[in-house]
């Protein structure tokens, strides 16, 4: 739910309604509202929408979208979480040597 603290973060600080951005996605105000909570997630394409309406950094936006999708694939699975990231992240180093 990364993502979502964030847009909601954003959402309160610019004082923006949920159904303002979610006409400027064009989806339903529930769907933004689910995204926000972290029920739904959100495209990558409406992630690179919001940080252009937020003028903020599309690189951070994109990173927590990632770090949510990677935080649901290690759901429930507390003794190996860890060393997959490990092992994915070796992997990761390796293909950028």
């Amino acid at each position: 739910m990364l993502l979502g603290n964030k847009i909601k973060e954003l959402r309160d600080k610019h004082d923006v309604l949920q159904r303002q951005l979610a006409a400027y996605l064009e989806i339903d105000t529930p769907m933004f509202s689910k995204i926000e909570r972290g029920d739904r997630r959100a495209k990558r394409s409406q992630v690179v929408l919001l940080a252009k309406y937020f003028h903020v950094d599309e690189k951070e936006m994109l990173t927590l979208w990632l770090a949510d999708k990677v935080l649901d694939a290690l759901e429930g699975e507390d003794e190996l979480k860890l060393t997959a990231i490990e092992t994915a992240k070796d992997e990761l180093m390796d293909v950028n040597r």
